[in-house]
């Protein structure tokens, strides 16, 4: 779903490169074509940004993510049924991502995981049993593809954790939009998993995630928008998108001591191998 704003676009932010957007919705910030695609990777790529994994939701978004990454070079995709509508994970919903999973520029199966905030405030919010199921036959299709497991968690970190250890888990997992302490981030650090950081890493009132990054090895992190959502701050409330990731990834360079420069650097060798992407992409 597209997201409005009646506050402007942020401006772009001066150029920071190589960077990589590893999470985005380009369908929820209104690309419906090839040239809308490429309007939006084109305003990207002209601060910086050389490449963008496109993520679905849903089944139609999952069937849109790999058209999208067929009509530019620089658009990858990852394909699930978001936790919240678990419950639409029929039989001939679990082809259909099968059959997506096997696209070439699917880099990831995502987002998936849980989702205990929306049960009992959204009508149709599939509830945490039918997620846990679908979570678990994510896990099994990431393993069975060979491809990173993308995770989608929201006030769930012990029972993330909990199917995590009960199924067993890939070999690359990655934590989108990491919005927790310092217990899931010692967590994720000591089993080596990825966590992929948004405009939240630059909102002063995330104490407790703003505490936690440190903790976390630099060859464990990723940058990403999220977009349309979670614009960085100062623009908090404005219509995000993938030029603004070096906004964020300026934030994170303030948090941990580095420069801007080495966290574009160390985020997007990370981002090409946990995706499997070329250098020249």
């Amino acid at each position: 779903m597209r997201v409005s704003s009646k506050r402007p676009p942020p401006p772009p932010p001066p150029p920071l490169s190589p960077l990589i957007d590893a999470h985005t919705h380009l369908d929820a910030c209104g690309a419906t074509d090839a040239d809308s695609v490429h309007a939006i990777v084109d305003r990207a790529a002209a601060v910086g940004v050389a490449a963008v994994v496109t993520i679905a939701d849903d089944l139609e978004s999952a069937r849109w993510a790999t058209r999208a990454a067929d009509w530019d070079a620089r658009v990858y995709a990852a394909v699930a049924l978001h936790p919240t509508r678990a419950d639409t994970l029929t039989d001939d919903a679990r082809a259909d991502v099968e059959r997506l999973a096997a696209h070439p520029k699917v880099v990831a199966i995502g987002e998936t995981g849980l989702d205990l905030y929306w049960p009992g405030k959204l009508d149709g919010c599939a509830d945490p049993a039918v997620q846990r199921e679908a979570f678990a036959w994510h896990i099994d299709l990431a393993k069975r593809t060979g491809k990173p497991l993308m995770i989608h968690n929201r006030d769930a970190d012990a029972e993330v954790l909990d199917v995590l250890r009960a199924e067993g888990a890939p070999e690359t997992v990655i934590f989108h939009c990491f919005s927790s302490g310092e217990d899931l981030a010692r967590a994720c650090a000591d089993a080596g998993w990825l966590i992929s950081l948004s405009g939240t890493v630059s909102f002063k009132n995330a104490r407790a995630l703003r505490d936690a990054v440190p903790l976390v090895p630099t060859a464990q992190l990723l940058v990403e928008t999220d977009a349309p959502f979670l614009t960085p701050h100062p623009y908090r409330g404005a219509p995000n998108e993938s030029y603004c990731l070096p906004y964020t990834a300026r934030a994170l360079a303030d948090l941990i001591d580095r420069s801007a420069e080495e966290v574009a650097e160390i985020t997007t060798d990370n981002a090409r191998r946990a995706y499997g992407m070329g250098s020249e992409d």
